[in-house]
């Protein structure tokens, strides 16, 4: 899945065993979910965002869920400050790289989104952003939303680690969704 990967710039570095970042993920969601896991779904979700920004030293980070037509359930963000919040107004309605990713049920990973000709459809007062790595999340055989992280730390793009990590993230969030969605 993760070699499917879409990417607007040059190649990356050499593969490296990914057995790190995957065990990273695995222990961070099991410090998370000892404390016990709310039970609130969009709650536990947003936990897992949290999680996703961290691991992956973004700036940024997002989870949607949808129905079977695509249609917005739920929208939880980490990184945005109160006011930035409010002024979205409302999630992402799937438009450029998420709504192919949402369609397709393909991860994204975009190094520079203003050089990358179907990058559209931010709304109004949406913060900018230069990088995205966004994976689907499957419930069973159905597509159900998509986890995604925006402007790695320093600048640099997002790596497979950062891939492998999110793997790991949006299975949990996959697990939440079918065990506890409204």
């Amino acid at each position: 899945m993760l070699e499917s990967m879409a990417s607007a710039t040059a190649p990356q570095a050499p593969a490296r065993d990914h057995g790190d970042s995957e065990a990273r993920a695995l222990r961070a969601l099991a410090r998370l979910v000892q404390s016990g896991v709310p039970n609130k779904p969009l709650d536990a979700l947003q936990q897992v965002v949290e999680l996703a920004r961290e691991l992956t030293s973004a700036r940024y980070a997002a989870l949607v869920v949808t129905d079977g037509r695509d249609h917005v359930e739920g929208f939880v963000v980490s990184g945005l400050g109160a006011e930035e919040e409010r002024k979205l107004r409302a999630a992402p309605q799937g438009h450029g790289p998420l709504g192919t990713m949402r369609q397709d049920g393909l991860a994204v990973r975009i190094d520079d989104l203003e050089a990358y000709a179907a990058a559209f459809g931010f709304p109004p007062r949406h913060p900018g952003m230069k990088t995205l790595l966004g994976l689907p999340i499957w419930v069973e055989r159905d597509l159900r939303g998509a986890l995604y992280v925006t402007d790695r730390e320093g600048s640099e793009p997002f790596r497979d680690e950062d891939a492998a990590a999110l793997h790991i993230l949006a299975r949990h969030a996959a697990a939440l969704i079918a065990t506890r969605w409204y």
